[in-house]
């Protein structure tokens, strides 16, 4: 990928934007059965050694810092524990996602350097979502939580790929991830050049 296509994955109505995160990731899952949960920590720890960054099994400020929510319908989310209380206007943001008969909707938090902290990632089983085989939704969510994409990154492809009849991550997708934490790349960027420095990884490896 050039610079002008690396560009269009963290551009969006505000500008460029990247994050990656800055801390261990520690995962926690609810809703799901116990080897859906595997399947799912499985693709986050693929994930995650592919960037070469880390996992934990704590985060000192947070406990966990990476939260899935699985559930059925958006109304489950308020009964959901001091959830109000880390997610502003929570009751808002739940009548628009389901006005907009939205299956899944990521939140990023960032510390003072602008690095990714924690996210939240709620995921509403839907047909659609029931439709695909737990190991491709569980790859596919890995890897929009690695980093913070923009909104549009992945409608015209999704991260995944099929080769052989297995699904697996397109290579290109894979490549930038690895370049993106790359240690001589910042935490975070809001300036376009940023995709500039991330082309010249790329070809670096290529």
């Amino acid at each position: 990928m050039d610079a002008d296509q690396i560009e269009t994955y963290f551009a969006g109505p505000d500008g460029y934007r990247f994050a990656r995160w800055g801390r261990p990731i520690v995962p926690i899952v609810f809703g799901v059965e116990e080897e859906t949960l595997q399947t799912l920590k499985g693709a986050i720890e693929a994930v995650v050694a592919l960037a070469g960054h880390k996992m934990a099994e704590t985060d000192p400020e947070l406990g966990a810092n990476l939260l899935f929510f699985f559930f059925r319908d958006w109304d489950e989310l308020a009964d959901v524990k001091d959830l109000d209380h880390v997610i502003p206007d929570m009751s808002g943001l739940l009548t628009r996602l389901k006005a907009a008969e939205a299956n899944s909707y990521r939140l990023f938090r960032f510390d003072e350097a602008g690095a990714i902290k924690a996210a939240f990632v709620f995921m509403r089983a839907d047909a659609e979502m029931l439709a695909l085989p737990a190991e491709d939704l569980a790859l596919s969510e890995a890897v929009k939580m690695i980093m913070l994409w923009s909104d549009s990154a992945f409608k015209p492809h999704g991260p995944l790929a099929k080769a052989e009849g297995a699904v697996i991550l397109r290579a290109e997708i894979g490549d930038l991830i690895r370049a993106a934490y790359d240690q001589e790349m910042p935490d975070a960027a809001q300036d376009a050049r940023h995709a500039l420095r991330l082309a010249a990884r790329l070809g670096q490896t290529s």
